[in-house]
């Protein structure tokens, strides 16, 4: 009788350890699109074990019915400026009517102020992309916050775009909890992203593939990480324009995702393949 209750015990424990696994496994992977200055940070990014229960709670409490969700689509693209791919990109965005973000290095603006005036001046919005780039997770929190500090005094010094004290995004999406918080100290909302298409990845991202991810993947609301130096991104961008606007979205700033859309429903948006 022991034997078999003790097999009992050892099958219920092992059950409980499988639900836990797989709870862990679907909400570790749930990256917010943003972190706000008033978020709990730990525990939007990194949650105890009850931080995921609670997390998966409220996913499906507040968030299982997501009908409704606005259809809009802000486009963001990381580095630079560049003295060829930039003007492209910004050439091919006036062309198709689509505002965008652009989040600047700042030593890379500084280099050539003319692009990023040219971005202001396009209607388009500049972020704090930090001032030389570096992997934030690797840097003691002083160089942190003079990465973000010194981006920022960069880009005002430049131009006067608001969205310059307001969006910071980590360079290479490399960041700790400790990052976002010194993000949050300095007025600042973290921006990730609802979708990755892997443009970065130059050896393997062609037009074609990247406009495929992004329609498959699409989200309503939807920030998309996309960079500024990459001619595939550039040639795929009348294909996407055509078919997210065919199926109902409108592509806005990040800025004006931001004030249409409550930042929960950002980052618990509504699966909407293209």
């Amino acid at each position: 009788m022991k034997h078999w209750r003790a097999i009992a015990i050892a099958l219920v424990c092992a059950a409980l350890a499988a639900v836990a696994f797989r709870l862990f496994e679907h909400t570790a992977h749930l990256q917010p699109a943003l972190v706000t200055p008033n978020m709990d940070a730990q525990q939007a990014l990194s949650p105890s074990l009850a931080g995921h229960v609670k997390r998966l709670l409220r996913e499906q409490e507040l968030y299982g019915s997501r009908a409704g969700r606005p259809k809009l689509i802000a486009l963001t693209f990381d580095d630079g400026p560049y003295p060829v791919f930039t003007p492209l990109l910004l050439d091919a965005l006036d062309k198709l009517k689509i505002p965008a973000t652009f989040f600047l290095i700042g030593h890379d603006a500084q280099h050539w102020p003319e692009l990023t005036a040219r971005i202001e001046q396009s209607g388009d919005e500049i972020g704090n992309h930090t001032q030389t780039h570096p992997d934030l997770d690797l840097l003691p929190d002083a160089r942190v916050r003079s990465e973000i500090v010194d981006g920022r005094t960069s880009l005002d010094g430049l131009v006067k775009d608001p969205a310059i004290d307001r969006f910071f995004r980590p360079p290479h999406g490399r960041y700790t909890v400790a990052v976002v918080k010194i993000a949050q100290s300095l007025g600042y909302t973290t921006v990730l992203w609802n979708d990755d298409p892997g443009d970065w990845r130059t050896s393997i991202s062609t037009p074609q593939e990247l406009d495929r991810h992004i329609r498959r993947f699409a989200t309503a609301p939807d920030i998309v990480l996309l960079h500024s130096g990459k001619m595939a991104t550039i040639e795929m961008l009348p294909s996407l324009a055509a078919a997210f606007r065919a199926a109902g979205y409108r592509f806005v700033t990040l800025g004006t995702l931001m004030r249409a859309v409550p930042f929960d429903d950002v980052n618990h948006p509504a699966k909407h393949p293209v």
